[in-house]
């Protein structure tokens, strides 16, 4: 009876001990679940009263980074108090993590490029959650966007985790706006100012279609002669379109485009050769014509023997 007495306020002292803990613990998990309370608040407010779409994005791509953060604040600082009140002095942790920490640094540098990387493209607002970006030789919609790397979707579907430390370009083709680019080629043959009367007719039928409307946001226009290929003169042209619509846009125009151009009766040229037998004096050289396997000469005056 004497020894459980004498031994009554160690048990009491590891009660305190333990008391303490937890309720460290239960602080800790409360405030876990208020800073994410407060962060969602903050996040539904900042949203409803975003101008757009883009900056919706990067509320919510901001949002989640602040939870991480928030998350492994209060999970190490919960974690030094109750150690401390255990009776663990936390000095030689601290300090034996400040050794293990540098030297680490020394081998991962690449792992803290990564974090410093991303937290400027965060900062500077580079890359949100929903963006169609292109990074690194990959093009794809970001479905992850965290301090350590970015993950992309492509189009075939594939995934693709890009650690921010190779990040040194960024082609963001989700802001504001962008234009639908299209060459279009035509036979040597075609008048260039019929082709664009029809380019500019087609164009206008399709900002007055149905789902076109708001996706297209100024009239075509039309640059003029690209290039002079092989077998085509290349026109081009480009529409002003919301973000993320330009590849629809331009799809749509090119099948009106076809149909239109066959309607006219211009040729969509493709490949081919011409095969000259020689020049006589006035400069006239009949071309080879091949069918089959019969080879025959021609000029403008008709048939002149293979």
């Amino acid at each position: 009876m004497d020894a459980l007495l004498a031994a009554l306020p160690n048990y009491l002292h590891i009660s305190k001990d333990l008391l303490r803990v937890i309720v460290i613990l239960a602080l800790a998990w409360l405030l876990m679940r208020i800073s994410r309370k407060l962060i969602r608040m903050f996040r539904d407010y900042m949203s409803a009263h975003s101008a757009s779409a883009d900056d919706t994005r990067r509320i919510e791509t901001l949002a989640r980074v602040f939870r991480y953060i928030s998350t492994v604040v209060i999970s190490l600082v919960a974690g030094m108090l109750a150690l401390s009140e255990l009776g663990i002095s936390i000095a030689p942790i601290l300090g034996a993590a400040g050794v293990v920490g540098l030297a680490v640094g020394f081998g991962a540098q690449s792992l803290i490029k990564d974090f410093f990387n991303g937290f400027f493209l965060l900062l500077e607002n580079q890359i949100r959650q929903g963006d169609v970006v292109e990074i690194v030789g990959k093009t794809g919609a970001v479905e992850d966007v965290t301090l350590r790397y970015v993950r992309l979707r492509d189009f075939e579907g594939s995934v693709h985790y890009v650690p921010n430390g190779l990040i040194t370009t960024v082609t963001n083709k989700s802001r504001g706006y962008a234009y639908a680019m299209v060459d279009v080629s035509i036979a040597y043959r075609e008048s260039i100012d019929e082709a664009c009367e029809v380019m500019r007719e087609v164009a206008v039928k399709l900002r007055e279609a149905e789902g076109f409307t708001e996706k297209i946001l100024e009239d075509i226009d039309i640059a003029g002669v690209q290039d002079w290929g092989d077998s085509a003169v290349v026109i081009r042209c480009r529409f002003k379109t919301v973000a993320l619509e330009q590849w629809g846009v331009r799809r749509e125009y090119l099948r009106r485009l076809k149909d239109a151009f066959d309607a006219r009766g211009i040729e969509i040229p493709y490949p081919h050769l011409t095969v000259y037998a020689g020049q006589d004096k006035q400069g006239n050289a009949p071309a080879f014509r091949i069918t089959g396997n019969d080879t025959r000469a021609e000029s403008a005056g008709g048939d002149n023997g293979a």
